[in-house]
């Protein structure tokens, strides 16, 4: 990925805490079949290096025996992206040098995938997604809500996947090669038109630049 210094982040704890803001990832394989990409919930976890990310996917998935543990693989995680319009830098009307971009906010993971296909690796995988993403539930479902023999059923219906994650990347591109006048107007355009995520994040973006340049 081509990453401009001024949209580079490259903290891995902030990358991190991205990953677990927005789960959703696109894993892109390049195994026996070729080139693949497949939609799946993450979750990051603390581990020798950089970490690890967990998934599950269906065992009628063929992904996770078109692979061989110790492939690398990259996983693709995007927060918001809009079109920007020129019009909406104030400078634009002093000057007119201003075209059209997109911005967005994505981190990319490398790592090593490996395949685990036993029920305790997997139940370990369910347990602590489910955990996550229903705590903020009035009334968090848990695994043993469900019938013992229904949740072991389902669970010889998917399969662990395992990434060491060799490096991560995030490119966090909101206008901040403008001017911070620039800046705030795109986040607060932004805001205006709905897109809450990408405007916020372009307002923080225009206080960092304007603290900066103090």
């Amino acid at each position: 990925m081509y990453v401009p210094a001024h949209f580079s982040e490259s903290n891995p704890e902030v990358l991190k805490e991205f990953i677990k803001t927005y789960p959703f990832g696109l894993l892109v394989t390049n195994g026996k079949s070729g080139l693949d990409a497949n939609h799946i919930p993450f979750e990051v976890l603390e581990a020798e290096g950089l970490g690890k990310l967990t998934a599950h996917v269906a065992r009628a998935n063929p992904v996770w025996q078109d692979v061989q543990n110790g492939d690398e693989v990259l996983v693709v995680f995007k927060a918001a992206d809009s079109y920007i319009s020129p019009t909406w830098y104030p400078s634009k009307q002093e000057h007119h040098k201003q075209v059209p971009t997109w911005n967005y906010m994505v981190t990319h993971v490398h790592g090593r995938i490996s395949i685990h296909d036993d029920e305790r690796y997997v139940r370990g995988v369910v347990a602590r997604l489910t955990r996550t993403h229903e705590a903020s539930m009035q009334k968090p479902w848990k695994m043993s809500d469900g019938p013992a023999d229904f949740i072991d059923g389902l669970l010889k219906a998917i399969v662990g996947i395992e990434i060491d994650i060799t490096s991560m990347v995030g490119k966090i591109k909101l206008s901040q090669n403008k001017d911070v006048r620039d800046v705030r107007n795109v986040g607060e355009v932004l805001t205006a038109r709905g897109s809450d995520i990408l405007g916020a994040a372009t307002l923080r973006a225009a206080d960092e630049k304007e603290k900066s340049q103090s």
